[in-house]
């Protein structure tokens, strides 16, 4: 697939100011002209591949900062901010947000937290600011676009090294654990470990597992255990990078990077990416060929964003039979379908719960003409409930429509046709005339009428 052009004035202004140099003076190191140095910092033209090379070697720039920094996790994630109908009135367009990226980074930012620190769009009192730790941490891994490289590259190494070891990934790992580590595992019963699925004993030096695991989340559960000790002083990096204010937050994000570790592991990067583009991104069969479940298959899709060898942009979300969401990872897609709180009763991915086990595929049409192929399946995670319930879960995948023709799942769909309008839940969405309208946008005014009753039980404002 082509990548999309690199636009990165932000970053590049950024670094000439830090490094104090007047336009004309890093244009002259960078054997530029000043002219296109303004282009690029204004973001009338993308930064090359060339250019690329020349700031990393003559300011020594780390390229994964262009990732990293984007202000409010750029353009696509402003414009889904200023969707909310709070700024309906304003009518910014596109231009204006553009402008305003390359012209003011750091209010774009300083927007971009505050909206977000209040709770997206729901206008709430200054007052009822408070610390979301589990928040926090979503936004520092949407800014890495949920790819985080030195960790790849590190369990794709210790992967290779397991596979020549043995062709068990999890006699593999509990090998390794044992020699080098000075630990056992050890499976216990469910009566012995009721409420918990995982411990570490380091007074016994045994990682203790629940039976009640699979066999994928065991070797996922082992791999995790040596992300701790192996890639400790990785992980501890990126935690402190990151600049958290609250403990937890810190400590959550230590708990996504492990888990990231683990699944690298168990599908490493080159090899998982070869599979997908082969198998037309079978969810089943790169399920069987590396030993996973489809949660782990699904958020894997999400992170595979290595420079020079990129796969599709994939979202997922996770949700209950509620609606609420305990996973969402947009990675590089951009989907305002991950990053929205609300959610589509008409998007199938709350009829997954109907059919376990079943893939709900689905084109579907935003408001903003976008449209994506998405997939969705329930879970049941094992050793998960309360009381005599199972916890249950429905796991969505996503790509843009343009992008999923090589997709298996997309044979027999014509993807340029319209898809399913939808909507990003009841108070973001605009459309008039649905029928499972529960309630008016915000910021609209109910329109009552004695004399007619239309398909919507809910009409507003200029519906």
């Amino acid at each position: 697939m082509a990548d999309r052009k690199l636009f990165a004035g932000h970053a590049v202004r950024r670094l000439r100011r830090q490094a104090g140099l007047t336009q004309a003076a890093m244009s002259e190191a960078l054997v530029i002209s000043p002219s296109y140095l303004n282009l690029v910092e204004k973001n009338q033209r993308p930064l090359s591949a060339s250019l690329l090379v020349k700031l990393a070697e003559a300011f020594d720039f780390d390229p994964r900062a262009l990732a990293a920094g984007e202000p409010g996790g750029g353009e696509a994630a402003i414009r889904r901010r200023l969707a909310d109908p709070i700024f309906a009135d304003l009518e910014i367009d596109r231009n204006e947000i553009e402008e305003w990226l390359a012209g003011a980074p750091g209010g774009a930012e300083a927007f971009a937290r505050a909206y977000d620190r209040i709770g997206a769009g729901g206008g709430d009192a200054p007052g009822a600011l408070t610390t979301d730790p589990i928040g926090e941490v979503r936004r520092e891994i949407e800014r890495w676009r949920g790819h985080f490289a030195d960790l790849d590259t590190m369990a794709e190494t210790l992967a290779d090294e397991l596979r020549l070891g043995a062709g068990d990934l999890y006699g593999a790992i509990s090998d390794r654990l044992r020699v080098k580590h000075q630990l056992t595992i050890r499976v216990l019963p469910i009566d012995v470990m009721p409420d918990l699925l995982r411990r570490t004993d380091l007074h016994a030096r045994q990682l203790q597992l629940s039976e009640t695991l699979d066999p994928a989340s065991r070797t996922f559960a082992a791999a995790y255990q040596l992300a701790q000790i192996e890639a400790r002083a990785e992980i501890e990096a990126l935690a402190k990078g990151a600049g958290f204010a609250e403990r937890q937050a810190e400590r959550l994000y230590r708990r996504h990077l492990a888990s990231y570790f683990a699944a690298a592991v168990m599908m490493p990067y080159a090899r998982f990416l070869r599979a997908c583009e082969a198998t037309g991104y079978d969810l089943e069969l790169l399920q069987r060929r590396f030993g996973a479940g489809f949660e782990q298959v699904a958020h894997r899709l999400t992170t595979l964003q290595r420079v020079g060898a990129r796969g599709l942009p994939f979202f997922m979300v996770r949700i209950d039979r509620a609606g609420q969401a305990s996973k969402r990872f947009s990675g590089a897609s951009g989907a305002a379908l991950a990053e929205a709180e609300g959610r589509c009763p008409l998007w199938r991915l709350h009829h997954a719960f109907d059919r376990p086990g079943s893939l709900a595929v689905q084109l579907v049409e935003l408001e903003d003409g976008s449209r994506w192929l998405t997939m969705a399946r329930s879970v049941s995670p094992q050793g998960r409930q309360y009381g005599a319930v199972p916890a249950e879960f429905a796991v969505g995948l996503g790509v843009a429509a343009e992008q999923a023709g090589s997709l298996a799942v997309a044979r027999g769909i014509d993807l340029k046709r319209e898809g399913t309008p939808i909507g990003l839940g009841c108070r973001a969405c605009m459309r008039g005339g649905c029928p499972q309208r529960s309630a008016p946008p915000a910021g609209r005014a109910l329109v009552m009428n004695d004399r007619e009753r239309g398909v919507s039980a809910l009409t507003f404002g200029g519906d």
